[in-house]
């Protein structure tokens, strides 16, 4: 068990330096916490829920996942609005204006936040000021979260294209058309960007030059974002199923039935996979054999996508609560209730945990 969470932490140490963005407790800079979205956190995190830190009200649902970075939190809203807000306070510390909803959740690297809109932009926002950098026109909703590796940033779109764009210039570096819509948020690992598509693929696309490695079909939509670790490339698909994939070849290692689709993307600890399905339980599966370890029902939907830390997995659900639930003993630790559904997947940062509502709210509890 050592030994698997000391890879795990080291894979992720590795992973931020690449992307510019420093190793510290108080980070959570991209969706699932890193490029390979393991959604795995190494500090603490709370066992007992203690407070509401603070909460932050938006215009409008939060679908948005936050990212936690240079002392703020920055999250997307369906009112149009990108957000960033201190984290100690709660307070807002300025907001970014699109022409349309803000599904994407951001990522922070070079002293930018690149986040999407339905308005069909890709935008590089100033940290600090919250000025425009640049923005990338596509053709179709950008709801996609992008990831930032190598000096690029990788994001899909509802035109059907992943795209990869200089993160310095906004210009493009090399599309890749798949045959329908990618919503799939992409995950970089070993030169390679993975991601779905409602084409029912998934695809594995050289990071430098954009052409295909391999892809791996399915029997729908592949909305899910992957993971990357242990050699194998963890997704859901809205047929049912959770697959685990070769890195390097594409080829099947297992896959798991679950009652429903899978749009939670997955998380990867301590020799498990971590994931919600629409049949309304958030499960856990062996690494190795695709055996389920166990499973936890909630009251409805789960496709927020997990977080773990400390020894516990956090994750929302359509029953308007967050859940905190012991890896070990299987059993709830805390849930936190809100006002609407928690699609949103938490970020852990510096012992807190962030998530947003379509209550309109951004959370703060420890």
């Amino acid at each position: 068990m050592k030994n698997i969470k000391l890879f795990t932490v080291l894979f992720l140490a590795m992973t931020l330096v690449r992307c510019h963005v420093p190793l510290t407790k108080d980070n959570w800079p991209t969706f699932r916490g890193n490029t390979q979205h393991t959604g795995y956190y190494s500090g603490n995190a709370p066992h007992k829920l203690s407070e509401l830190t603070w909460k932050f009200k938006t215009g409008g649902a939060v679908s948005s996942s936050p990212a936690v970075a240079d002392g703020m939190v920055f999250l997307g809203s369906l009112d149009n609005y990108l957000y960033a807000v201190d984290v100690k306070t709660g307070q807002e510390k300025w907001k970014f204006k699109t022409e349309d909803r803000v599904f994407s959740s951001p990522a922070v690297a070079y002293g930018m936040v690149f986040f999407g809109s339905r308005d069909n932009y890709l935008y590089a926002v100033d940290v600090k000021t919250g000025q425009e950098k640049w923005k990338f026109k596509t053709e179709g909703y950008v709801e996609s979260s992008p990831a930032v590796a190598d000096g690029m940033v990788f994001f899909g779109s509802g035109d059907d294209y992943l795209y990869a764009v200089d993160v310095k210039t906004g210009q493009e570096k090399w599309k890749f058309k798949t045959e329908d819509a990618v919503y799939s948020s992409p995950a970089v690992a070993d030169g390679m960007v993975f991601f779905g598509s409602d084409d029912n693929y998934l695809y594995a696309v050289d990071v430098k030059t954009g052409q295909e490695k391999w892809k791996f079909k399915t029997e729908d939509a592949v909305v899910s974002s992957p993971a990357v670790a242990d050699g194998m490339v963890f997704f859901g698909s809205l047929d049912n199923y959770l697959y685990a994939v070769d890195v390097k070849t594409g080829q099947e290692k297992w896959k798991f039935k679950t009652e429903d689709a899978v749009f939670s993307s997955p998380a990867f600890a301590y020799g498990m996979v971590f994931f919600g399905s629409y049949d309304n339980y958030l499960y856990a599966v062996d690494v190795k054999t695709g055996q389920e370890k166990w499973k936890f029902k909630t009251g409805a939907w789960v496709d927020s996508s997990p977080a773990v830390a400390d020894g516990m997995v956090f994750f929302g659900s359509d029953d308007y609560y967050l859940y905190a639930v012991d890896i070990k003993t299987k059993q709830e630790k805390w849930k936190f209730k809100t006002e609407d559904a928690v699609v949103s997947s938490p970020a852990i940062a510096d012992g807190m945990v962030f998530f947003g509502s379509y209550d309109n709210y951004l959370y703060t509890v420890k």
